[in-house]
């Protein structure tokens, strides 16, 4: 089972260096990943209808993905680089391809591109994209980036696309991996039917019954369920002895990717302990603690 660290982002702060010291010393430690999530703008949630239910404000920062990776795509050799998940139906998707392609180029293959749909409406018509649409938008997005990077031109005319005899240069050597993320049936289904892998925003029992759910429904779509790669994220906060408990289960299950959440701003949303760690620093000594035990 490979190991992941997800990137503090909205707790590290915006010191290039202090940023480069954490991927280093994750890379370092022996992770196989690094897991960034992905908000282009914060909302303030009171009195909104409908009402916003996710863990995050415009209190919160984020640092963009791509441009993030491009950077530690310099300062880093070997780890992987996963979004998990990237807001697609967001982005101008052939802009998305043209940077997942650069990343991935400039960091010899390491891109592991999750997406997914999110939750913040507010967010969606900030950006001027139509909320009602996402799930038809993803779709289709997912089949015109795989085209993009397997094709010096493309030719397609569909619901939300159209590119006229266009391509996309540098490409990846090879198509970037599309992983799906989420705990809907709805995104089950789509991973099933279109994605390399699924990430889940949990870990636990109930976590491993949904991930033999995922595992019947990619069977369903005759698939090989068994090589079908899963990933549990695990929240620093809930302690070692749970650490260890909850990657055995993880293994158990057969779950081919764990990663560990070393940020506080989800706890009291997601109703598990802070992880009370405030520096950089305090997030390098989380992931050497937590690697040292799990492995």
């Amino acid at each position: 089972m490979e190991l992941g660290a997800v990137f503090p982002t909205c707790e590290i702060g915006d010191d290039p260096v202090q940023i480069r010291d954490w991927a280093q010393a994750a890379e370092g430690l022996g992770y196989s990943y690094i897991v960034i999530y992905d908000h282009v703008v914060g909302a303030e949630h009171a009195e909104r209808e409908p009402a916003l239910t996710g863990p995050y404000t415009q209190d919160d920062a984020f640092h963009e993905p791509f441009v993030l990776f491009g950077y530690l795509a310099a300062v880093t050799t070997s780890i992987e680089f996963e979004t998990a998940v990237i807001i697609m139906p967001q982005r101008q998707t052939v802009l998305a391809a043209k940077q997942a392609a650069e990343v991935d180029v400039l960091s010899g293959g390491r891109l592991r591109l999750g997406v997914g749909t999110g939750w913040n409406y507010v967010e969606y018509e900030s950006l001027a994209v139509d909320w009602a649409q996402r799930g038809r938008m993803l779709d289709e997005q997912i089949e015109v980036m795989r085209e993009l990077w397997s094709n010096d031109l493309v030719d397609i005319d569909a619901d939300f696309h159209r590119i006229d005899r266009a391509g996309i240069a540098p490409r990846p050597k090879q198509s970037i991996p599309i992983w799906l993320g989420g705990s809907s049936e709805v995104a089950m289904r789509r991973a099933a039917r279109l994605g390399d892998g699924f990430t889940f925003a949990s870990a636990g029992s109930r976590t491993v019954e949904m991930a033999e759910q995922l595992r019947e429904i990619v069977a369903a779509a005759n698939r090989d369920a068994g090589s079908y790669p899963i990933e549990f994220n695990m929240p620093y906060g809930l302690g070692p002895e749970k650490w260890g408990t909850l990657t055995q289960q993880a293994q158990d299950a057969s779950i081919s990717h764990l990663c560990i959440n070393t940020m506080s701003v989800t706890s009291e949303w997601a109703g598990t302990p802070p992880s009370g760690l405030e520096t950089p620093g305090d997030h390098i000594a989380g992931l050497e603690r937590f690697i040292g035990l799990v492995r």
